[in-house]
C-alpha cells in the first residue's frame, strides 16, 4: 500500500509541527506527506522548509479546508489517502494497524479509527453517541459526523466514485462526504483510539459558525435529490432532514430571523409533501 498523507493548514504553525511529528513517528512510514497551506501569514512555510524538508509543501490563496484537502488529494501519488487535520496528531501505530486491517479485508476501501478527545489540553471521555461505528454505517452518519477526517485512510478510487469535498460548504464538508461514501461503501473500524483529537481552540470551524445543522441540512438535500440512494436510505435521510430542519426552524423563530423562518417552513412542507412515509 502506497499512502499519501494530506494535511491542510491555515496559520497553525505550532500545531502543524506537532501533527507532522506524529506522522514522522509512525512505525509504518507513508509514501509522502503533503501539506496544503491555505494562505497562512505565520511562519508555516519557514518551519516546514527548515524542519521537514521531505514534506511536499503547496500554498494556495485562502479558499477553505475543502479546497485545501482537494488540492492535496490532486497532488497525491499514492493509491491510499490518509487525512490529518493540522490541529490533531496520530498515535504511532495508526498507519500500521490500518494497513494490516485493509490487507486482511481487500474489498474494503475506507478505514477509520476510534479517537482520544483532548479539550483545552485535558483528556475527556466523549459521550456514547460519539462512539465510532463500523460496517454499513450510512444511517449512523445521518445524525452527526460519525467519522473524523484525521482517522481515515481512503482508497483514491472512492473519490473517483463519489467526488471530493464540497467547496461550497463552509462547514460540515466532512459530514457531506461521509454520507456520499457510506451510501455506497462499507467502513472498516479500528476500535482502539489511534489519534488525539484536539478541541477547544477558537479557530475550529465549529467555533466559527452558528447553527451548524444548516450545513448538514444542505448536505442531506444534496444526497436526497441526487436520487441515488436505496429506498431505505432515502427515507432515513428525509426523516433526518425533517428532524434537523424542524429543530433549526425553532431556533431561527426564537431569534426572529424572518427570511430563514420562511425558507425552512417551505423546505419542510416540500419534503413532507414529496416524501411522506
Amino acid at each position: 500500500m502506497n499512502i499519501s498523507v494530506v494535511i491542510p493548514t491555515y496559520n497553525r504553525c505550532e500545531l502543524l509541527r506537532r501533527a507532522l511529528l506524529s506522522v514522522v513517528a509512525q512505525t509504518l512510514q507513508p509514501k509522502e506527506i503533503i501539506v496544503i497551506d491555505d494562505g497562512s501569514s505565520d511562519a508555516t512555510a519557514v518551519m516546514i522548509h527548515d524542519e521537514f524538508p521531505k514534506v511536499s509543501y503547496y500554498r494556495q490563496e485562502n479558499s477553505g479546508v475543502s479546497s485545501a484537502r482537494n488540492l492535496g488529494i490532486y497532488h497525491a501519488t499514492g493509491n491510499w489517502i490518509a487525512l490529518l487535520d493540522s490541529d490533531d496528531e496520530w498515535l504511532p501505530e495508526k498507519l500500521a494497524l490500518q494497513t494490516a486491517a485493509l490487507i486482511a479485508a481487500p474489498e474494503s476501501k475506507i478505514c477509520h479509527t476510534e479517537e482520544q478527545w483532548i479539550r483545552n489540553g485535558v483528556r475527556v471521555n466523549p459521550a456514547k453517541q460519539y462512539a465510532k461505528p463500523g460496517g454499513r454505517i450510512f444511517k449512523d452518519c445521518l445524525p452527526l459526523c460519525a467519522i473524523s477526517p484525521s482517522t481515515v485512510i481512503i482508497h483514491r478510487s472512492v473519490f473517483d466514485d463519489v467526488g471530493l469535498f464540497d467547496t461550497d460548504l463552509p462547514a460540515c464538508e466532512d459530514y457531506d462526504l461521509w454520507l456520499r461514501i457510506t451510501a455506497k461503501h462499507s467502513v472498516l473500524l479500528i476500535q482502539e483510539p489511534q489519534i488525539k483529537k484536539h478541541g477547544g481552540h477558537q479557530d475550529q470551524l465549529s467555533q466559527q459558525h452558528w447553527g451548524m445543522d444548516r450545513f448538514r441540512i444542505k448536505a442531506l438535500q444534496k444526497i436526497i435529490e441526487a436520487g441515488q440512494l436505496s429506498n431505505e436510505h432515502q427515507q432515513a435521510a428525509v426523516d433526518m432532514l425533517l428532524t434537523k430542519a424542524g429543530i433549526y426552524l425553532n431556533g431561527v423563530t426564537k431569534r426572529g430571523k424572518a427570511e430563514e423562518i420562511d425558507y425552512y417552513r417551505q423546505l419542510i412542507k416540500r419534503y413532507v409533501d414529496s416524501y411522506s412515509s
